[in-house]
């Protein structure tokens, strides 16, 4: 009996993993060709021939365009704050936990440059995703949370807002971003160190309690 479902399972499973691959290279099709073509001037069935499929199955998996970049933002940025909510879990001081979140969203540009090239171009300025505003919330919401800790366990200056802060914060990370997607800023491996620091330097030294004081 036990022996008949798991065969009769088996064949569900495998159709299942081969639905879900075909999804998964249709989206990353899809990041492709909207970092190269902009995602205004792509069209579905630019997304197909780059996945190497028929035209009429994309649509077996999404109903739209709109709906293929809705998806690349929610999968996409949903792995995103759960790498963020790793860090703020962990035991490290509030300073080093912004270090960590800011090594994450900078080191995004060189894993995969095509992924940030359409979150930071399309994405963002996007009129489509407005229904997103809460999982986008949720990032503002990690950082506040951790310069409220910091600021509690007296490493950040208790005379700052932490809400401004964290917009501060996500925004200088976001804008290096986009000066790299945009070719204004050098992306080379140093420059991407050297952004890192910067950015903590910046605002984390602005954060920080001077001299032990808090003020």
């Amino acid at each position: 009996m036990t022996d008949g479902s798991t065969a009769q399972e088996r064949p569900t499973r495998d159709r299942q993993a081969a639905s879900e691959e075909k999804r998964r290279l249709i989206l990353d099709a899809a990041v492709r060709v909207f970092a190269r073509s902009g995602y205004h001037t792509s069209r579905v069935s630019d997304i197909a021939e780059e996945a190497g499929i028929a035209h009429g199955l994309l649509y077996h998996y999404f109903s739209s365009k709109e709906e293929v970049l809705a998806t690349v933002f929610r999968e996409n940025w949903g792995e995103l704050l759960g790498r963020l909510a790793h860090v703020e879990s962990s035991n490290e001081p509030a300073d080093e936990q912004l270090r960590g979140m800011a090594k994450i969203l900078l080191r995004s540009w060189r894993n995969d440059p095509d992924l940030v090239r359409v979150m930071v171009r399309e994405v963002a300025r996007s009129s489509h995703l407005n229904d997103q505003i809460e999982e986008i919330g949720a990032a503002f919401s990690t950082i506040q949370r951790v310069v409220e800790r910091g600021q509690a366990e007296g490493v950040f200056r208790p005379d700052l807002d932490p809400r401004l802060a964290s917009w501060i914060f996500y925004g200088g990370l976001e804008e290096i971003l986009t000066g790299w997607v945009l070719g204004q800023l050098p992306d080379g491996d140093e420059e991407v160190a050297r952004a890192e620091r910067t950015i903590i330097d910046v605002v984390c030294g602005g954060l920080t309690v001077r001299g032990g004081s808090g003020s």
